[in-house]
């Protein structure tokens, strides 16, 4: 936890251990990582706005031009929070997955990682894998492989579409929103001066897949857990599907 923006709605305490980052009416807040990234993984623990968090929007992605996404939709009380994923590749998204989770994200701190390899995309909460994004260059699919990226963490106001699809507004009476963070761990490429640190020496994770145990865990969440997936949205593509959706997990 590098560099942080919103003032003080942005502190850090128990000495540099936890970072609690905060949301009111005037300003949301965030941090990103001091360096840039070419490929690596990293873990975040988070413990989600608690109570009546609709309109807000928790973000963990590394990102610029590419994006690697994890959003947290905020949500009205007793309802589940929204786990919403995306890849962006030279500024093109639209590849959405969405889920619920199988407990409450708001009453302790859960494990959120992202893998980055030239082969792959791994999404994991706790180290169950959610989702895959695989390179499909040979489909003509571009894949994030060249830019580097950061690390960005925010909590911000979105509720033009955070709470299904815009309708739940924020509600400000509950303001100030407050979202925990810890234990963040980049073990990754650190890309300086067009030379990256793994030019010589590659990480265990560089050719990291899902072996036949984290596959069962993986088709287990997306049977049960899984709501929304652009894959199967025949309305929003009818002249069909985009040529990723054509791989096998």
């Amino acid at each position: 936890m590098d560099l942080t923006w919103g003032g003080d709605r942005a502190k850090i305490t128990q000495n540099g251990g936890l970072l609690q980052l905060s949301l009111d009416r005037a300003s949301g807040s965030g941090f990103q990582s001091k360096q840039q990234y070419l490929f690596g993984k990293i873990d975040m623990q988070i413990k989600l706005v608690p109570g009546d968090s609709a309109g807000t929007l928790s973000s963990e992605n590394w990102g610029s031009h590419d994006e690697i996404d994890f959003e947290f939709l905020g949500n009205v009380s007793g309802q589940p929070y929204i786990l919403h994923t995306n890849v962006y590749t030279r500024g093109k998204g639209s590849r959405e997955q969405q889920f619920y989770l199988w407990f409450d994200p708001r009453l302790a701190f859960h494990t959120y990682s992202l893998l980055w390899n030239p082969q792959q995309i791994i999404f994991s909460v706790d180290g169950t894998p959610i989702r895959v994004f695989r390179n499909a260059e040979g489909l003509g699919v571009p894949y994030p492989k060249s830019q580097a990226m950061r690390l960005y963490s925010s909590l911000w106001c979105a509720d033009d579409w955070a709470t299904r699809g815009g309708l739940v507004k924020t509600d400000w009476t509950h303001a100030p929103f407050t979202a925990s963070y810890r234990a963040y761990r980049a073990d990754a490429c650190v890309y300086t001066n067009g030379r990256s640190s793994c030019s010589s020496s590659k990480a265990t994770w560089w050719n990291q897949a899902l072996d036949s145990n984290a596959l069962k865990k993986l088709k287990w969440v997306q049977q049960n857990y899984m709501i929304y997936n652009y894959c199967n949205d025949a309305k929003r593509f009818p002249g069909g599907f985009p040529p990723e959706c054509a791989l096998k997990i």
